[in-house]
């Protein structure tokens, strides 16, 4: 990735002893990890992604709200990706005890991607799935290897700043698999430039991105979140760079079946219900898709009765997909 762009971030895992988040010093590449000499099936992951609306009423509690739906889902993701994160929604989250329990988390270190900004992006890795064993890793590390059986090892964890209205980053996390020790896999979590102005930014962030899951090392991976595509100029950004969109691939193009904004709302600005979200893969398998309807939230009323609203004006998106 260009320097000039890069922030380099990384994860971090909550430490029951003294209650605090602490950074997981992995700073691993593709060329060291040690190879599995057993044959490897394809790995099977799945991803959630959501934006989490940050201008509606109760931004914390509709938030929270969100991913408690999210966790408690039988088949919880391996993968979580959210967008519109407020400074209060990122301590929300930090907090949430089955966060604690079961993710690496972007972001804990500091809030420094939440400075200038309304809101930023984070991302949640299963530390079942991607977790080392950090004292292994140490003692390997002199060794100039990394080993871990069938999980993923975690790269490199970077910010992108993207040519942007808005100052929008994409946020990046590489994973390595133990069978082919010599690549990576690239998982990004945009949340692309809002509105019909700034299609310009779209087309060129959407071309940076595409370039970084064909960077050297990179044998591909995904790209999900919120393109803010509410023309058919953005959807065909995917195709002209190269990129499969992995909805269009399952269940086809046409209709408002995989709309994620604007679903039974009328607007003044004319604008309809959209494909806003989505995820455009390269080199990965898309199996299973579906959207997922947000519930509902009480907002109350002094002397009326309460609304309900939405938690989110964006339904969210649940992709399976193999390695």
């Amino acid at each position: 990735m260009a320097a000039s762009r890069l922030c380099q971030r990384t994860l971090s895992a909550f430490k029951p002893s003294n209650r605090l988040w602490a950074p997981v010093s992995l700073r691993c590449t593709p060329s060291q990890v040690t190879q599995q000499h057993a044959p490897r099936v394809p790995s099977c992951f799945s991803l959630t992604t959501q934006n989490l609306d940050a201008f509606s009423s109760r931004p914390v509690a509709r938030a929270k709200l969100l991913l408690n739906g999210i966790l408690e889902e039988s088949k919880r993701p391996d993968i979580i990706f959210l967008q519109e994160v407020t400074s209060d929604v990122r301590t929300s989250i930090l907090g949430n005890p089955k966060v604690r329990e079961a993710f690496l988390v972007t972001d804990a270190e500091d809030k420094t991607s939440f400075e200038g900004v309304p809101f930023a992006n984070m991302t949640l890795l299963s530390s079942k799935r991607f977790a080392l064993d950090l004292e292994l890793l140490e003692s390997q590390k002199e060794e100039g290897e990394v080993e871990r059986g069938d999980n993923f090892v975690l790269g490199p964890v970077s910010r992108v700043k993207l040519p942007s209205k808005y100052g929008r980053c994409a946020l990046s996390v590489d994973i390595i698999p133990p069978s082919t020790p010599t690549t990576a896999y690239r998982l990004i979590n945009v949340h692309l430039d809002s509105l019909g102005d700034t299609f310009p930014y779209r087309t060129e962030q959407m071309e940076i991105l595409a370039d970084l899951l064909r960077e050297p090392g990179c044998s591909g991976g995904l790209i999900a979140g919120d393109f803010n595509a509410i023309s058919p100029e953005d959807h065909a950004l995917l195709d002209k760079n190269g990129l499969v969109d992995a909805w269009v691939v399952l269940h086809g193009g046409e209709g408002l079946d995989g709309a994620t904004w604007g679903v039974g709302v009328e607007r003044d600005d004319g604008l309809t219900a959209g494909r806003l979200d989505k995820v455009a893969v390269l080199g990965v398998e898309a199996k299973e898709m579906e959207v997922l309807r947000p519930r509902l939230i009480e907002v109350p009323k002094p002397g009326k009765d309460s609304d309900y609203i939405p938690c989110s004006d964006h339904y969210g998106l649940r992709l399976s997909f193999s390695v």
